[in-house]
């Protein structure tokens, strides 16, 4: 996957980098950023999850891209698709660092990324695992046209987190992208 590179108006979005890690530890840190994200993680504990992002691009042929701002070059945060073991599908989450929000970098970033997978993973459904509280995802999974498909459940350690699962088909997807 080196040499992927998806660019947006405002993004780049490509493969977690070995140069990403101090800027990924300092969002993952961050309370208020991974307050729906299972809190925040020390230096240590980020290391390991980004490893494991890392891992996924080996192993699965594709992961959470890492967001550049493509005004500034900075690393802003992580989304993109991502299935776990026993996950409930196909995700396409997002995590992005606080003073990123409420520009549309998540809406932006899991378009681009809900283009790729439908077209380069093959994928003909995506969800998002949201919990109920958290209405800044919740209207991003609206604006990218996802629906309520209802609570779900996630593998553990995170059997007790409450989420609800939101989604569309590819088929709905690129007719909303045709619009």
């Amino acid at each position: 996957m080196h040499g992927l590179r998806i660019e947006t108006d405002r993004l780049i979005l490509r493969p977690t980098a070995a140069e990403d890690f101090d800027a990924w530890a300092e969002c993952m840190a961050d309370p208020e950023v991974n307050r729906f994200l299972g809190g925040p993680q020390p230096r240590a504990v980020a290391w390991r999850n980004f490893m494991t992002m890392a891992g996924c691009w080996s192993i699965q042929g594709f992961g959470m891209f890492s967001v550049i701002e493509r005004a500034t070059g900075r690393w802003v945060g992580r989304l993109g698709p991502w299935q776990p073991e026993g996950w409930p599908g196909h995700e396409i989450g997002w995590g992005l660092k606080r003073e990123t929000w409420g520009k549309g970098y998540a809406t932006e970033g899991a378009a681009a990324s809900m283009d790729w997978a439908f077209d380069h993973l093959g994928w003909s459904q995506v969800i998002h695992s949201i919990n109920p509280e958290n209405l800044a995802s919740i209207g991003v999974a609206k604006k990218l046209g996802s629906a309520l498909q209802g609570p779900g459940t996630l593998p553990a350690p995170f059997e007790d987190d409450v989420v609800d699962l939101w989604g569309q088909t590819r088929e709905q997807w690129l007719a909303r992208r045709r619009r």
